[in-house]
């Protein structure tokens, strides 16, 4: 008898403590622990009530699944600064573990993925063998008991509903759980509407039909230089501010001195803490590509990028892409022309770790290899500054860039990524010394000497993960860099002379930029305003 009533309470602090377990990082904690969940009373009581081993089993699996969605909450929380959309995001299980096997090896990786399902299995047995035993338990129960147990389990039923339709009535603990479940089903829902929406407002682009785009450029290059991982908080969070702003202060007297101006704003970008490809996308489109089903919806599409305009305007384009290391199709249906990706880029040094090489040759080799028989139109997509930020590149004289193998020796120095990302702290510390080196390295690129001189828009993808960034919003730095004839195109934006943004300067959503850069920069332009 003791042993019977042991299994029940095991069973029920078991599957109460997947009922209180919180979906944010923010959250975990033993105070957890002192929430009441109200759906535990109407699932031990329902089992007693009906006796039935089949729906142990069914709860079971429905707990385990909640389980799961709980923890990717908890890691697109941790990642991205928002919850987990099961009709949009299953395939960041897939890069997710690429990076992780970046960082850690295949091996490690795998090994990660195999302890994670064992443990959702194993949880699966014991929720299954607990709640049977409930269900064991009210089939040995008299008739009236069962029925106390009935009445018991709705009463509690009720108080659930109470709770998650918000009523003033203050109910002796919450419905947490299913509120989450609730809402999961909301938003898919609501995704599959949206992006409906979305597929309509791919195919009617005001674009399509007008002709003139980049015709004030006169053949002008232009070059869009996406820094990862380059949010607000480097020049809004007191970590990395001060350094920052030493390195484009610098960078700016530089270009003054090459005859450039350098003008800056800034951009809501649709994602946080990674999917570059997203912003990347939203960028070109000017669609807001928050998820990867608008960005397949958008590869599927009429819509014309700037790259699709700039090449019907007779520009070569071209995307340099050092972390591609595998086919890209989606290439040219983004507007491209050629693709630099990893291999195509000649580098001979060793990576830096989860980065293919750091972004100095990247630049370099963009200088070596971009063709340059008519006007040329670029994306090139930097990647020192993506996570795990260890080895930390330094800059080299730019004649001693070579092939990358001059490089080595710092790819081989400072720790390995599982020892940076023990600590917090030191994860910042390498992230902000990492965006530094990137920042230096379009700096001074940006200052070279050339016979032909680009317009330049320099800008980030998305800030870092939210622990790294601590709460700085989706606003990116975005910079104008050219001789000033050029940047007098876009005098009626209002954006700050110099390389940061005014802290009170509105945001613009990253997906007003396309039509505002044609409107700048077509054959009568109106300055984008």
């Amino acid at each position: 008898m003791k042993s019977r009533a042991a299994a029940l309470a095991v069973a029920a602090i078991l599957a109460g403590a997947v009922l209180v377990l919180p979906n944010h990082p923010s959250a975990l904690g033993w105070q957890a622990l002192r929430v009441l969940p109200l759906e535990l009373p109407v699932l031990l009581l329902g089992l007693l009530a009906t006796g039935s081993r089949r729906a142990a089993s069914a709860l079971a699996a429905g707990l385990v699944l909640l389980v799961a969605l709980k923890l990717a909450d908890i890691a697109t929380f941790a990642a991205f600064a928002r919850s987990f959309d099961p009709v949009a995001d299953l395939h960041l299980v897939t890069a997710g573990l690429q990076l992780l096997a970046g960082s850690i090896g295949a091996a490690g990786a795998a090994l990660a993925a195999i302890a994670a399902l064992a443990a959702l299995l194993l949880l699966g047995i014991g929720l299954s063998a607990g709640l049977r035993c409930w269900a064991r338990a009210g089939r040995s129960l008299p008739g009236r008991a069962r029925a106390a147990a009935g009445a018991a389990a709705l009463a509690a039923a009720a108080l659930c509903v109470i709770d998650l339709r918000g009523a003033p009535a203050d109910p002796p603990g919450t419905a947490f759980s299913t509120r989450l479940a609730a809402a999961h089903l909301r938003d898919a829902r609501r995704s599959r509407a949206a992006l409906s929406e979305f597929r309509a407002a791919a195919a009617a682009d005001p674009w399509q039909a007008r002709d003139g785009a980049f015709g004030g450029l006169a053949g002008r290059d232009v070059a869009v230089v996406f820094v990862e991982s380059y949010g607000r908080a480097a020049f809004d969070n007191p970590l990395y501010a001060a350094r920052h702003r030493r390195t484009m202060a610098a960078g700016a007297a530089a270009l003054q001195a090459a005859g450039l101006q350098i003008r800056s704003g800034w951009l809501a970008s649709p994602v946080q803490g990674g999917q570059s490809w997203l912003a990347h996308g939203t960028l070109a489109s000017g669609l807001t590509l928050s998820g990867q089903l608008r960005y397949g919806a958008l590869l599927k599409s009429p819509r014309l990028t700037l790259f699709d305009l700039a090449r019907e305007a007779g520009y070569a384009t071209l995307a340099v892409a050092p972390a591609i290391t595998m086919p890209w199709p989606e290439g040219p249906e983004l507007g491209f022309d050629k693709v630099l990706a990893a291999a195509d880029l000649g580098y001979a040094g060793p990576p830096f770790d989860w980065v293919t090489m750091p972004d100095q040759y990247t630049l370099a080799a963009f200088d070596r290899l971009a063709p340059r028989d008519r006007p040329l139109m670029a994306e090139i997509a930097l990647i020192s500054s993506h996570a795990p930020w260890t080895p930390v590149a330094e800059m080299l004289p730019w004649e001693a860039v070579g092939d990358g193998r001059a490089f080595a020796a710092m790819a081989a120095a400072g720790p390995a990524p599982r020892e940076v990302w023990a600590d917090r702290d030191r994860v910042r510390d390498h992230y902000g010394r990492a965006l530094d080196y990137a920042l230096q390295a379009v700096l001074s690129w940006a200052a070279l000497p050339r016979a032909r001189v680009p317009l330049l828009i320099v800008l980030g993808d998305h800030q870092p993960a939210g622990f790294v960034a601590q709460g700085r919003g989706p606003d990116v730095p975005v910079h104008l860099i050219g001789p000033p004839e050029v940047l007098a195109l876009f005098d009626g934006w209002g954006w700050t002379p110099g390389p940061e943004p005014a802290p009170d300067l509105p945001a613009w959503p990253m997906a007003a930029f396309r039509d505002r850069f044609l409107a700048a920069t077509g054959a009568g332009g109106d300055g984008g305003s």
